[in-house]
């Protein structure tokens, strides 16, 4: 199966005046997002989602584009600018909701130069940074290499067991082969998940899809990048992971949802 066809795709009707967002305000506090990595998973978040982005370039009105294609591999990803011109200038601001609640601008500089034959589809190299207004507010912990962190669930009447790669009060990041994506798509409710997180920490969970990124790792190959929220949480939980996440250290072994 080719990385391709584990992720589910859902495009949106073309964009509307109402989906024009403001810039990040200048009295704002957002936080600024540096690793290609995390960029590139906001990227193919709007990429999957259809979600539009507002650009703003010079004097020019504010036009209304998409996120065509990521590259899987390279800091490199295409812009849809169907039915808008292209920025004006070869300074351009992006603004885009991410996350729910989040807001995402970044800055390219560019001439604009359309791919060959398709002249509404611009490619571009990731910016350097991102700010992030509200997104990832709660701590994120990268699992450690080697350790047992792990979710289990069951997935179209087979059990799956996928490794962790980070995990937060907010959510999880697993890691898959293609073939082990089968029934997975950004929305698909996960019930009763069984997460590991090291020797001191089992939850269960209800978990909601809200990321799948392809990318390619030198000994595993093709790999799909699945990120999740926890879809429901009970205060007792989040409790014990904001003290596990700061202390390394929960109160009790397990915590139920």
């Amino acid at each position: 199966m080719n990385v391709l066809d584990a992720v589910a795709i859902a495009r949106k009707g073309p964009p509307k005046s109402s989906d024009l967002l403001s810039r990040i305000p200048g009295n704002a506090e957002p936080h600024q997002m540096s690793d290609p990595f995390d960029i590139g998973e906001a990227l193919t978040a709007l990429a999957l989602s259809g979600d539009p982005l507002t650009v703003y370039s010079g004097v020019q009105e504010p036009i209304l584009v998409r996120i065509e294609s990521v590259d899987p591999e390279l800091p490199h990803f295409v812009v849809d600018f169907t039915g808008s011109e292209l920025p004006a200038t070869r300074h351009a601001t992006f603004v885009s909701a991410i996350g729910g609640n989040a807001k995402l601008q970044f800055e390219l500089d560019s001439d604009w130069v359309s791919l060959p034959g398709q002249p509404h589809l611009v490619p571009a190299t990731f910016p350097e940074h991102c700010l992030v207004l509200n997104r990832r507010s709660a701590r994120r912990v990268e699992t450690p290499v080697g350790a047992n962190y792990t979710a289990s669930f069951n997935l179209s009447g087979r059990q799956v067991e996928l490794p962790l790669y980070d995990f937060s009060q907010g959510g999880v990041g697993m890691r898959a082969s293609p073939e082990q994506c089968f029934g997975l798509h950004v929305g698909k409710k996960l019930s009763g998940v069984r997460l590991e997180l090291g020797p001191a920490l089992v939850v269960t969970a209800d978990l909601e899809v809200r990321l799948m990124r392809p990318f390619r790792t030198f000994l595993l190959g093709e790999q799909v990048q699945v990120g999740c929220s926890f879809a429901g949480i009970s205060m007792q939980m989040q409790q014990t992971l904001e003290r596990f996440l700061t202390t390394g250290r929960p109160e009790r072994r397990s915590a139920a949802s």
